[in-house]
């Protein structure tokens, strides 16, 4: 059975595992630390009965006015978690964080290569709302799609009208 629970300092010991995969953005620990301080609530981590990490989400909330949304910095699970329903589960998890935070919608940014993801997030219910050119600096041929879902408090569904020329990652707010 899997729990859901905050992330703690001392997961930073042993989530090494999750971030292994090549599509897995890793930072440096005071990244982690930073967001772990300004928005522990969208920081969740998703354990086995015997405490292994089987993966994490990390997000917060930014942008002013209708642009008032949750964001997903990194969600990953464990190779030999994956397939269980762990990463819809920890994005459910931060879509109900950002509706209690009255966020207009969700988003974040995924490798255009990386279709297993892309078709995860589709079957969620995210829509690709622009391509951001040269997205990941590590490899500067790679772009992402900036994924949106809405929330209740866009009820017209502005959000999530779809850009229909891509952006580079300076047009991004």
């Amino acid at each position: 059975m899997t729990t859901l629970r905050p992330f703690t300092c001392n997961d930073m010991y042993k989530f090494n595992i999750v971030n292994l995969d090549p599509l897995t953005e890793t930072y440096g620990l005071a990244f982690y630390m930073q967001y772990l301080a300004h928005w522990p609530e969208y920081f969740q981590v998703a354990e086995s009965p015997s405490g292994e990490i089987m993966g994490y989400i990390m997000g917060k909330s930014e942008g002013p006015g209708e642009n008032w949304h949750g964001h997903v910095t990194a969600l990953t699970v464990s190779p030999g978690f994956r397939r269980l329903g762990i990463a819809g589960s920890l994005m459910s998890y931060l879509e109900e964080v950002s509706e209690k935070k009255r966020a207009y919608f969700v988003d974040l940014f995924v490798r255009v290569s990386n279709s297993v993801a892309i078709n995860m997030y589709k079957n969620l219910g995210y829509i690709v709302y622009r391509t951001v050119l040269e997205y990941y600096s590590g490899d500067p041929d790679e772009d992402a799609y900036d994924m949106r879902k809405a929330c209740s408090r866009d009820a017209n569904l502005k959000s999530v009208v779809p850009l229909l020329h891509p952006v580079r990652t300076d047009e991004v707010e």
